[in-house]
């Protein structure tokens, strides 16, 4: 049994100005940094896109195992996107680790982390700040899918406090989410 990646990319990235799954970190587009990340432990890889499929489809340089789903609904924002990708979750995944594509600082040590920790709800720690990816069991997918497109994660997410594990990591990268051009320069100017 293996878990299935899931990363949203299918925001239009307005604050950023450009696809936010095509700008260049550390020589790897966001993108191709999250999918190498996720497929060293995750099969299958599924990237959500929406806004320019075509356009960041074609930057991709390294696929690997990705697939590529597409969210038509993407303007009901990232839930929405979540949603997609949980239905082309395969039936025998034992569960689900996901991270929006403005997060490309992600190690892939974290991701291994997360899945030993064999919590059913498992949430990156750094200095006690908690970040992306979170992962969660298989049997929680039907509850994402249950609610409307524009909720969010963390609705299922509360209401599972009580099985929900802290992982501390060594990876300050969980905390990076880069939305506008200031969070870039300041991602690039820290590598």
């Amino acid at each position: 049994m293996s878990y299935a990646g899931i990363i949203l990319a299918a925001g239009e990235s307005s604050r950023m100005g450009s696809p936010k799954a095509l700008l260049e970190f550390r020589s790897e587009t966001f993108l191709d940094r999250l999918i190498r990340c996720f497929e060293v432990r995750c099969f299958p890889v599924i990237v959500v896109l929406g806004h320019e499929p075509e356009l960041i489809r074609a930057g991709v340089r390294t696929p690997g195992n990705a697939e590529f789903v597409l969210n038509a609904e993407y303007q009901l924002g990232q839930f929405s996107s979540l949603q997609c990708g949980l239905r082309t979750v395969p039936p025998n995944a034992q569960g689900v680790i996901f991270a929006p594509v403005d997060h490309p600082n992600i190690e892939p040590a974290t991701v291994a982390r997360l899945i030993d920790s064999a919590a059913p709800v498992a949430i990156p720690r750094y200095l006690g700040r908690h970040g992306h990816p979170v992962l969660f069991a298989q049997s929680f997918l039907p509850e994402f899918l249950a609610l409307e497109p524009c909720d969010q994660a963390r609705t299922v997410l509360h209401r599972h406090a009580d099985v929900t594990r802290y992982v501390d990591v060594p990876d300050a990268g969980i905390l990076d989410d880069i939305d506008d051009p200031e969070a870039y320069r300041r991602l690039l100017a820290s590598a």
